[in-house]
Order: structure tokens, then sequence, then C-alpha cells
């Protein structure tokens, strides 16, 4: 801004006039799609205003069978002199041929001057060259930056759309409303997993749906004399058109949580913010000139806050980007030596020796059953045994292709190309794919990885020895999944019921480690292991905190896990959020519970296994806290059992 001017760290608005300019009927308009961006909307605005909307602008989305149809309207738009607009040319690669002939036939002594052909395309192989090099190219990048998020919204309105016969007001602050949560949830997603589980694809199609249906529901209020139904439209927004897209329970609950923040009848007060700092106001009534210049003086970078998130996001996502760019250099980094030091055999080599030196080739499985037999009223027995057997799977395969790896840099066997990506791997500091494959889910880079297998191992090894422990490490396990299913086993075997009516009750303990458990509990067990993101464990109160400043991970203490027959489900059967948040707003000094999801890596997305397991989440656990349980899932606060090192 000092140096240059304010517009060069702003992006300008989608404008089409220029583009549109510059075309001629024989040239097609490409649209070149990117996640996150429709241009669709931006086009029938534009057509309307040319006075093209009304029997004159066609839209057809491509696909298997739609080749014809398309013909028939491009030819009768030459005629006629009409826009055709054909939608996501990718999905239709074998008909890309036919287009190239239409284009290249078109002749513009013939086609009328009004006609135009309209393209929207994700880059690919297949789409043509001859109409990119011919065709007028553009691309509509999703607006980085929250204010620039809603300057593109508002970029399409008028004061035509935003006035309003009733409720004229509250029509526009709830527009206002809207377009701020969905600039929201879409800046969420440069956080990573701390922002969403899943990096939905929020585009302008789910905002203007959400606004027309919410100018619709504000008239028929207006109509019948009535409140307006903000639970309705949160219901719609939420639960329909954004909900949608969302498949992790987890995300629709941060997802709706948000949402009470923004559509809420408290917005329509001047006085109302949609953050803490109060940097987002409810903004006063005015024409649309007026909610474009308030949007122009928000803040150029949204803090966290504004989003539910700590100040600590910020260096979260920091780290992110500089981990993708990091990995990214790492992929174009020579293989050949400059000269001078180690060569890349000699460190592959070292490397290969310096693991298969700590980790071992397997652990005898034969002394252990005998030591552990499958006992009907002990399951550990059998997750012992389980365990030990999954992590020999891995150990077989990392030590066979070490051994390998060896003798090919040496020489003495052919480096084949599986060979050679481990080595490569090696060399970049990442654990190989194959390993990967056979392994535990872990974000650790290699140095980290085999530490930490080493202590895994090294656990078994002193269960082993020296019986079950007082404190499980439940980061040590392969499957944690399996070893809190083999506690309730255990309690639904004593009580001789069904194992689906055990849950469990939770008692975090004043303690990190066995030294302050003198046995073993007679049921359930006790964990250790867990670190925290998103908060802090406050030791004196015994209940969650806010992060001190640049801690973005603490370690979390033990946590009883007390198996309960037919347990009442403390946060009710209707969202996890409802009943706890009544009684924290009530009275702020009494300690509730935060439903917190337990995950095994930072990225807390997985997959589903065969077992109905997923490959990542564990389970949820309920933390004592002052605070509603809403703040903490704005928060996205979340125990992992491993960190990236």
């Amino acid at each position: 801004i000092e140096h240059l001017d304010q517009r060069f760290i702003e992006p300008p608005p989608f404008d089409l006039e220029p583009c549109f300019e510059d075309s001629v009927p024989t040239s097609p308009l490409i649209f070149v799609l990117v996640s996150g961006a429709d241009p669709t909307g931006a086009l029938i605005a534009f057509a309307e205003d040319r006075g093209m909307l009304n029997g004159k602008y066609h839209a057809i989305s491509l696909g298997q069978g739609q080749g014809p149809k398309a013909e028939a309207l491009i030819e009768q738009g030459m005629e006629a002199g009409h826009w055709i607009l054909l939608q996501n040319c990718h999905l239709a690669t074998s008909w890309m041929s036919s287009l190239e002939g239409i284009v290249e036939g078109l002749d513009p002594e013939k086609v009328n001057p009004q006609f135009r052909l309209w393209l929207t395309s994700m880059p690919s192989k297949a789409f043509p060259v001859s109409i990119l090099q011919n065709g007028v190219k553009m691309t509509n990048e999703p607006p980085k930056g929250l204010r620039s998020n809603m300057m593109a919204a508002y970029y399409v309105y008028n004061d035509e759309f935003m006035d309003h016969k009733t409720n004229e007001a509250e029509w526009k602050k709830m527009l206002y409303a809207m377009v701020l949560y969905h600039a929201c949830i879409q800046e969420r997603r440069k956080f990573g997993p701390l922002g969403w589980n899943i990096p939905y694809e929020f585009n302008d199609s789910d905002k203007e749906i959400n606004v027309l249906q919410l100018r619709e529901l504000i008239e028929q209020a207006a109509e019948n004399e009535a409140e307006i139904p903000y639970e309705v439209i949160s219901i719609l927004a939420g639960n329909v058109n954004y909900g949608g897209r969302v498949t992790d329970d987890l995300d629709r609950r941060t997802l709706m949580i948000m949402m009470a923040d923004f559509i809420t009848g408290e917005a329509q007060k001047d006085t109302y913010s949609f953050s803490e700092s109060g940097d987002y106001m409810s903004p006063p009534d005015g024409d649309y000139d007026h909610y474009c210049e308030w949007i122009k003086k928000l803040p150029l970078v949204a803090y966290p806050e504004i989003y539910g998130l700590h100040e600590n996001a910020d260096i979260t996502c920091a780290q992110t980007e500089t981990m993708n760019t990091l990995a990214t250099v790492l992929t174009m980094e020579p293989r050949v030596a400059s000269g001078g030091g180690m060569s890349r055999e000699d460190i592959i080599g070292g490397l290969a020796k310096d693991i298969l030196d700590r980790i071992p080739a397997n652990i005898d499985l034969v002394p252990v059953q005998r030591k552990y037999p499958v006992d009907y009223h002990e399951s550990m027995n059998t997750v012992l045994v389980q365990e030990i057997t999954r992590y020999n799977k891995m150990l077989g395969i990392i030590n066979l292709s070490l051994k390998d790896l060896s003798k090919a840099v040496k020489g003495l066997i052919v480096m084949t190309e599986p060979l050679d990506k481990i080595a490569t791997s090696m060399f970049n500091n990442q654990v190989p794919e194959m390993w990967e494959k056979a392994a535990y889910p872990s974000l650790m880079p290699l140095a980290s990885w085999t530490a930490d297998l080493e202590k895994r191992i090294n656990f078994l090894k002193k269960w082993i020895d020296e019986g079950h422990p007082r404190v499980f490490w439940v980061s040590g396990f392969y499957f944690p999944q399996g070893f809190i299913t083999g506690t309730q086993q255990n309690y639904a075997r004593k009580l001789q019921v069904p194992i689906d009516t055990i849950g469990y009750d939770f008692e975090v303990l004043p303690c990190y480690d066995d030294s302050g458990v003198k046995e073993r509990p007679a049921d359930g067990c006790i964990i250790n292991g867990p670190f925290l993101e998103g908060c802090r464990w406050n030791d004196d109160e015994m209940v969650l905190d806010e992060s001190n400043p640049k801690e973005l991970y603490v370690p979390f203490p033990c946590i009883f896990f007390k198996p309960v027959k037919d347990r009442v489900l403390p946060y009710g059967p209707t969202p996890w959020f409802a009943t706890i948040d009544k009684e924290a707003e009530a009275d702020p000094t009494k300690i509730t519970a935060y439903v917190c999801p337990m995950y095994k890596t930072l990225e807390r997305r997985g997959l589903l296994m065969t077992s109905g397991h997923s490959t990542n989440y564990i389970m949820n656990v309920e933390v004592p806290s002052k605070k509603p349980q809403a703040w903490w899932i704005k928060r996205s606060v979340a125990l992992f059992c491993g960190l990236r090192d």
C-alpha cells in the first residue's frame, strides 16, 4: 500500500464486461473452473444487463448423451443470435472433437453478430487446443480473505435486489449476516484440519440458494405478520444446503454452532458483534453503497477470532503452508550429490543400518500366547496378542525392505523401482509408502517416526515382561479402538449383559503417568498419552482453559474410563451441544462437559475400515469445562494420540 497502491493488495471484482468486449461471435468465451468458484451466477446477471436473458440465453450441462442437444442449441443460437452456455466440458471428453469441428466451422459472414458461445471446463487434457488458442479465456479464483470474499458477494447485488417492501432493514441485515457466515465457513478451510475435518468446497451456488431462501422466508413472515423464522432459516441453510456437502458429524456440529452466531434475531441490533473483539459489528441500515463501504472498512487480515478460533490458529495455518511448500521443494531436490561429504548412497545405507539396529525383526508370539492365553474374563490378553500380530506384520516388511535396500546400494542386487522409492523417501526424511501401507496412521517424518515406533515396541515388551500396566499408553496401540472395546467386553462379561449396553463415564485424574496410580482398576481402564489442541488443561481447577500464546499442543492428564451399564448421555439425544449450553449459560460457574473427539493423528479425517471403525477417529471423551460447549466446538478442540514430530 505504501509503495504502490491499495488496489495491488486487493483482487479486482469479477467483471465480464471487458472480456465480452474482446470477443467476437466466432470465438468462444471460456471459463476455466477452479474449486470454490462458480461463474454461472455472474454470467446470468451479465446476460440480464445485456437484455439476453428472456429467451435468448440457453444453458446445458454436458455429459452422456448431451452432445446432440448442444449441437442443436448452437445451430439455433447462430441463426437467432442467442447466447449458448455449455457447462462442464471436461465431462464430455468424447464430444470435444465434435465441438472443435463446430467452432472451426463458424463462418463470420453467416453467424448472427449477437451470437456468443460460452464454455466452462475444469483443466483437462481432452479440451481442444485450437479452441483454447482462439477463445477468450477467463478464470474466477475464489477470493482470498474474508473482506475480499464479502466484496465479491456484494458485487453481484444492487439496490434493486436489496430493496424490500416490508421488513427491509431486517432483510438487509440478514443478507449481510448470511454473506459473512458464508465467507467464514469458506475461510476456515485455510486452517486445515483445525478449520474442517474435511475441506468442503462451499461455493457461490450454496450461498445464493441460502440468500434466495432467506428472502422468501422473510417475505412470507411479512405477509403473515409473523416473526422471522430464524430457526427454520438455520435448519434449511445448515442441515440442508450447506449440510448436504458435509459428510462428517463433527463438522456438521461446527457448522450449526457457527450459524447460531450469525442467523439470530440479535443480529438486528446495531450493537451486535459477530466476533468477540467487536471488529465485525452488525451494520446500521442503509443502501447498497453503505453496505459496500461498511465491508471495505473491515480488517484487511481477518484474525482467527471471527471464525471462533484461538489466535494460535494463525501459527498452525502458517506452519501448514510452510510444510506444503517444503514438501514441494523436496520433490525437486537433485538426486545426485554435487561433491564433497557423504554420497546419497552412503547416507541411505547409514540410515538403513541405524533403523535395523533399533527396530527388532519381530516379537516372538509363542511365549506371549503361553503367558497370556485366551481368557473369557480378561480380554486384554487377546488385545495384546492382536497388537503384537499387527506390529509383527509391519516389522517384517520394514526389515525385509531395509535388508534388500542395503544390498542394493552396495551393488549386490538390482535396485528395483520399489527399493528406489524407499531410498528416495528415506533420503528426504519421509516414511516410505510401502511402510505406511502396513503401519498405523502417522504424520511424523522418518526420524521421529522411527523413534516413535521404537517407543511403541518398548511399551509392548514392558507389558509382556511386567504384566498388564496400571495405566495404558493409548498412543502406543496400533488399533486403539480394539483396546477400548476390549475394556467394555470385560465389564459386559462380568455382568453377563450385551456389550452394546455398556458405555463410559470419564474422570480426568490429577496425574500424567502411572506414578500417580497405585493399582489397575477392577473395572475399566486408565489411559495416558493424548495431546490437546485448541485449548489447554487447567491443573488447578481441573477444567479446560484457554491456550497460552504460541502453545499449540499440550499433554493431557490420565483419563479413567469407567464402564457403565445403560448409561444416560448427559448431553441428551438431540444435538450434542443443546442441553449443555443452556446449563452453562444459566450458571457460568457450573462445571459441565465438552464432548471432545479423540483422533490418532492431527489430520482428523480418516477412511472407514471394513470393521466399521475409522482409520483415524477413535471416540468422544467428555471433558470437564466451565465454558459452554459451543465455545470449544468453534475452537475445534480435540485430543490426539500422535503429533507431527
